[in-house]
């Protein structure tokens, strides 16, 4: 090997190393690696169910794409003043806590419900006529985007609160939940999470419904203070 072919590579690769070894941004794009601030977008990957984010430019690439790998998760959310749910249909949705979401899984090619717990998200049995039933109250369902969009349900002690949300906001609350649980009843900090969670969702959320006049003129700050009592353990 020529010594001196040798010694003029070293800085290039010293040059290279000390690329490699700065500090990389707090976020970064997972296409990409480019670096994002706090508000910035997702991809889904609807085979494993996996969020990824991303810059304006990749998000773009997989916008109305519907038989790529990833898909662009709306950044959109839409509050449901007068979505039609009752106590017995509720039931019949066999779900064991008072919150979860909805949403069609094009893989499996249905509609799956999950509901948080401190382990992570969990998968509900759905019957298929339940949420036909649901549907059927509530045409709007029949428009979200498969995968992307779902049917977000709190229903924890005196609330009625339904939307329709990207599923990034689904997993965020799944994740909030799972990281501040602690002991049987979760403690007073993620109830009031889960709280807060709610409200910030709402002020960015779209009403739709006859109701949304009365629903916008809520005091918001009157809604932070609802305290949320589990039902039952998540």
């Amino acid at each position: 090997m020529n010594d001196s072919n040798s010694e003029s590579q070293v800085p290039a690769v010293i040059a290279a190393l000390r690329r490699f070894n700065r500090p990389r941004p707090a976020e970064q794009c997972d296409l990409c690696s480019l670096g994002l601030t706090a508000e910035h977008q997702h991809l889904f990957e609807p085979k494993n169910r996996q969020l990824l984010c991303s810059c304006d430019p990749c998000a773009i690439l997989f916008s109305g794409q519907a038989d790529m790998k990833y898909k662009r998760v709306p950044r959109r959310s839409r509050f449901l003043a007068d979505f039609d749910l009752t106590d017995i249909q509720w039931d019949n949705l066999l779900i064991p806590i008072g919150m979860a979401f909805f949403f069609y899984s094009t893989p499996a090619e249905k509609t799956i419900a999950l509901y948080p717990s401190p382990a992570g998200p969990v998968e509900s049995l759905l019957e298929l006529e339940a949420w036909q039933e649901l549907e059927e109250s509530n045409p709007i369902l029949r428009k979200m985007e498969a995968d992307v969009e779902a049917l977000l349900v709190n229903r924890i002690g005196t609330e009625r609160q339904y939307y329709i949300a990207p599923i990034d906001e689904c997993f965020k609350l799944v994740g909030l939940i799972r990281a501040k649980w602690h002991g049987l009843s979760g403690g007073t900090e993620v109830w009031q999470e889960i709280t807060d969670f709610f409200t910030e969702l709402k002020k960015r959320s779209t009403i739709i419904g006859e109701s949304s006049v009365k629903a916008k003129a809520e005091d918001y700050g009157e809604a932070k203070n609802i305290s949320l009592q589990p039902q039952t353990n998540v």
